[in-house]
């Protein structure tokens, strides 16, 4: 196997039954999943690492999710050897979604799941109160999330992050299929009670785009990055079925 060291943090196992691929947040890098296990049962947890931050620093971000999916698709064949799912929260569920539809495209594996947490479908967006931040705006929100994630919120590790995040909002606003494509993928959407960003009562429209089961979870919009146990279990559950026939 040809190992891909800038799209993965670490070279999945060969050990692992399933691999759940996880798309990092708009304006993170794929650091942000650092207090996720790396296994859930016989499902590894592989973090995607995006063109723009952390160790790909000097690459620029893509400017559309279209482009993304066609390099991300390409770039994680070598590790489709076995049953596989996708994990995207808020903007990164859509390149997950729109992963998936390239590889259903190209003939290539498909995932045994998708999962698409705070997000609304694709043909129905794009949505978020990011969309109409002004720079400044956007500098507070990732002065937040940067202590969230347990980090030093210094002024040039910000404008960094707000350049990131400001090429993912545009990336998010030019996102509008005009009608979704139906996928032979189950997809498992997840809402967040007290989320104020996205309206878990907004994500009905996934089962436009396959068979659709969703979950409420407690909690407010970053919460999935604590890796809380329910969101853990839910994961682990819904795979158990993939990693039985691995």
């Amino acid at each position: 196997m040809v190992p891909t060291p800038r799209w993965l943090l670490r070279e999945p196992s060969e050990s692992a039954a399933v691999r759940l691929f996880c798309i990092p947040y708009s304006g993170c890098g794929a650091s942000m999943y650092r207090k996720w296990p790396r296994f859930l049962g016989d499902v590894e947890v592989c973090a995607v690492q995006l063109p723009g931050r952390e160790n790909r620093l000097r690459e620029q971000p893509y400017r559309t999710y279209e482009a993304m999916a066609d390099d991300l698709a390409e770039a994680l064949l070598p590790y489709l050897d076995r049953p596989f799912a996708f994990f995207g929260h808020c903007g990164s569920a859509l390149p997950g979604y729109e992963t998936t539809v390239r590889l259903a495209e190209r003939g290539y594996p498909l995932p045994a799941r998708l999962f698409v947490s705070s997000q609304v479908a694709p043909h129905q967006g794009p949505a978020g109160r990011f969309l109409e931040m002004s720079d400044d705006e956007l500098k507070v929100e990732v002065h937040e999330l940067i202590e969230q994630l347990g980090g030093k919120a210094l002024p040039d590790l910000v404008e960094l992050s707000v350049r990131i995040l400001r090429a993912d909002v545009e990336a998010n606003k030019r996102y509008r299929p005009p009608e979704p494509t139906l996928l032979p993928v189950p997809i498992s959407a997840l809402g967040w009670r007290h989320d104020v960003e996205v309206d878990h009562r907004r994500m009905t429209g996934w089962s436009d785009c396959g068979p659709a089961t969703f979950h409420l979870l407690d909690g407010p919009h970053y919460r999935f990055m604590e890796a809380p146990p329910e969101l853990m279990r839910l994961l682990a559950d819904e795979l158990a079925a993939a990693a039985a026939v691995a």
